[in-house]
């Protein structure tokens, strides 16, 4: 069975745990059986599940290995949308339904400027639509946590990461601090993490006409190499 790049996930989704840990542990504290969580994500196709067949892997089809069976995740995510798109389309209203405990939002790849009616502007609409987000989830008993877009894989010529979604992040992380939401940024740990295996040690994550999603690859054609170089990032 095919598998992403375990060791890049496991970078970029080990402080997901982090956000429902207080809500376990209390539970045990309490020494009572533990209580079931449901977490639901919202995003687009860097968070969207594929077809087992699919060489592309979203980050909210992985996080589900990285908690225990007390723990359902439901991920909502669609391939295209916006922040703006998926609220229009019903998306989100499907999401809520659901009463989850948890609502993981992420856009942000498709509210860029050439996305057409999809596109919002990081200073206005765009935190408005971040901040229905928080107002819905909470209204319906959610924790909403934050997540910011992670970055494309494109290089300047001195080697870091040409920015194409930093205001974007930004935005996000304005409008978690001002409403007391939590923020993962998801943004800038990908940024750092490209940086630090550069443009060819990080080739192995997606195809050279398409660095925006993360490709599948089976647990013996990743190096050892690279294992090694992620433990030490």
């Amino acid at each position: 069975m095919k598998k992403t790049s375990t060791f890049f996930f496991f970078l970029l989704c080990f402080a997901f745990k982090g956000c429902f840990m207080n809500k376990t542990m209390t539970t045990e504290t309490n020494d009572q059986s533990l209580k079931p969580i449901v977490i639901a994500i919202v995003g687009d196709s860097t968070v969207a599940d594929y077809a087992e067949e699919d060489k592309l892997r979203g980050w909210g089809q992985m996080i589900p290995e990285f908690f225990t069976a007390n723990v359902t995740v439901i991920n909502y995510a669609k391939c295209g949308e916006s922040s703006k798109s998926f609220i229009k389309k019903g998306f989100w209203d499907e999401a809520l339904a659901n009463r989850a405990d948890y609502f993981m939002i992420q856009f942000g790849h498709n509210d860029c400027p050439g996305k057409g009616d999809r596109a919002t502007d990081p200073n206005t609409d765009y935190k408005d639509y971040i901040l229905k987000y928080i107002d819905d989830s909470r209204k319906s008993g959610a924790q909403p946590i934050l997540v910011t877009p992670m970055e494309r894989r494109n290089f300047e010529q001195d080697g870091t990461v040409k920015l194409t979604l930093d205001k974007y992040s930004d935005a996000m992380k304005k409008v978690g601090k001002i409403t007391n939401v939590p923020v993962i940024d998801l943004h800038e740990r990908s940024v750092r993490f490209y940086e630090f295996l550069g443009e060819e040690g990080s080739n192995y994550l997606n195809t050279e006409a398409d660095r925006t999603h993360f490709i599948s690859h089976s647990p013996e054609s990743s190096s050892q190499s690279q294992t090694t170089q992620t433990k030490q990032y």
